[in-house]
């Protein structure tokens, strides 16, 4: 079988939203629900306190997103629930009222489909909530309940709140907070199914699925797959898979996965021992120990062996999320390391995803710091911004930067080089076919010894992006490099 993901994915550049705290609107809305008593948007975030983002407020914001070059948007969950973060899920069909509602999301979605971005939900699919009207009915009437058999009862009574009894149901890492579905149930199975085509049915362009791993019931994420590409064979299916994810890439299942694998190499590698460790140790995505150039080839290529070049085109390859620490926290605020790690991932093969406020310099430790309100533009890092802009322009505007081959050239010590490269008679002749990328993660200016460039480039490389400078020899088949210390050299 010929595996297809969504092309529309492989040029994309995604923004991952945290709806509460990215925007309030700053229009009047007739909306009593939300005329609610909420915390102060620039104090520290606490566990269960809403600071009231809402959709209309990102809606207010595509000018800022379209500028910066994002073409998708990635929302954690947005669906009803009782916690700031929605993974709660109360209602699958009615958007937080704290949100703006079904009409607030119907809104954002036109506008966002106005300007071709698309728009990506998050599928909380394993557990509901306490307050999931099944389960709800469960704690009301006990044994007597006719969904009994939608979630994992053991025994009676349930305690859903006191911690100091036995809760006697499942639940997601034994949070009694998040009831686990019984997905061996058929009832529960479609009305799962029925969830995820309704919404793509409302135009949503794909889901990213919370903790797919953790459910094991037979063909069920290859059914989810047939009947979310039978309504629109272009939506986009991704994971939360932090590991090798092998068994749901083999193009039965995901198109792709959130790729921490990409993740920690490229933090151990553009900032080496200036990773903060103990805002890492937790996360399973090991941005320690530091590595060298030869370190991350190797790391890279591994991670090229494990999923055909179809699926490395379709990942979700991020920095930071909602479940770590910010990179630029991580990276021990060291604005240098967060650059190169940025150039790297603006350049590696997969659709880039920006975690909303790195751009402009949000720091951040594990949950909940990492979920601060977007700051106001007066505290923007401008340069950091400028930054992210002019390497997302630059990968719009060469296709070799997102559908191109990834060839390394040379490792030697912290200096690591690279080559994108089309296939040829692909593109615009106006196109460069073959991008180099250069990285010196050392102290000090590099020059390398001469490597061999790849085949076919007829004319002199010029600069694209960044310091340093190339020499060509042997009519153009090799090259010299030299590299300031800590930057990075885009060639083309």
């Amino acid at each position: 079988m010929a595996i297809q993901t969504p092309d529309w994915v492989k040029h994309a550049v995604f923004y991952q939203i945290f709806p509460d705290r990215f925007a309030r609107t700053s229009r009047p809305i007739d909306h009593p629900e939300m005329a609610v008593s909420l915390e102060p948007w620039d104090a520290p975030p606490t566990l269960e306190g809403y600071k009231g983002g809402d959709l209309w407020g990102v809606m207010e914001n595509l000018d800022y997103l379209q500028d910066l070059g994002v073409t998708a948007l990635y929302f954690t969950p947005i669906f009803q629930a009782a916690s700031n973060h929605r993974y709660h899920t109360h209602d699958y069909y009615q958007v937080d009222p704290l949100l703006g509602g079904n009409r607030a999301f119907q809104a954002l979605l036109a506008a966002a489909h106005d300007r071709q971005m698309r728009v990506v939900l998050d599928g909380v699919f394993n557990h509901a909530s306490r307050g999931f009207f099944y389960f709800n009915d469960i704690l009301e009437n006990g044994p007597h309940s006719p969904w009994l058999d939608w979630f994992k009862i053991e025994d009676w009574p349930l305690s859903a709140y006191d911690g100091a009894k036995p809760a006697n149901y499942v639940s997601w890492v034994n949070n009694r907070a998040l009831p686990q579905f019984n997905h061996d149930n058929p009832a529960v199975r479609e009305y799962i199914m029925r969830i995820g085509e309704y919404w793509i049915r409302q135009g949503v362009d794909g889901w990213r699925l919370d903790v797919p791993f953790e459910i094991k019931a037979e063909g069920f994420w290859q059914e989810f797959r047939d009947r979310i590409k039978a309504i629109n064979p272009d939506a986009y299916i991704v994971g939360e898979v932090w590991t090798d994810a092998r068994q749901w890439l083999d193009g039965t299942q995901f198109d792709g996965v959130m790729n921490y694998l990409f993740t920690g190499p490229t933090l151990a590698f553009a900032a080496g021992e200036r990773v903060v460790r103990e805002h890492v140790e937790i996360p399973d995505y090991y941005p320690y120990p530091a590595l060298d150039a030869a370190g991350y080839a190797d790391k890279i290529q591994a991670l090229f062996s494990l999923y055909p070049w179809e699926i490395q085109l379709a990942q979700l390859n991020l920095l930071s999320s909602h479940d770590v620490a910010r990179v630029g926290t991580v990276v021990g605020e060291d604005r240098t390391s967060l650059e190169l790690a940025v150039l790297l991932q603006m350049t590696f093969p997969g659709a880039p995803s920006i975690y909303y406020g790195d751009e402009v310099g949000m720091m951040g430790g594990m949950d909940p710091d990492c979920r601060r309100g977007f700051p106001s533009p007066s505290a923007w890092h401008q340069e950091l911004l400028h930054h992210y802009r002019t390497l997302i322009a630059l990968r719009h505007d060469h296709p070799a930067l997102r559908i191109g081959d990834y060839q390394v050239l040379y490792t030697e010590g912290l200096v690591y080089v690279f080559c994108r490269r089309l296939a040829l008679g692909h593109g615009p002749t106006a196109d460069y076919p073959t991008v180099i990328v250069a990285i010196n993660g050392g102290a000090t200016t590099a020059t390398t010894a001469a490597f061999t460039l790849p085949g076919g480039i007829s004319n002199p490389l010029r600069s694209l992006y960044g310091q340093g400078s190339l020499t060509q020899s042997g009519s153009g088949k090799t090259g010299i490099l030299t590299i300031p210390a800590r930057a990075g050299l885009i060639l083309g």
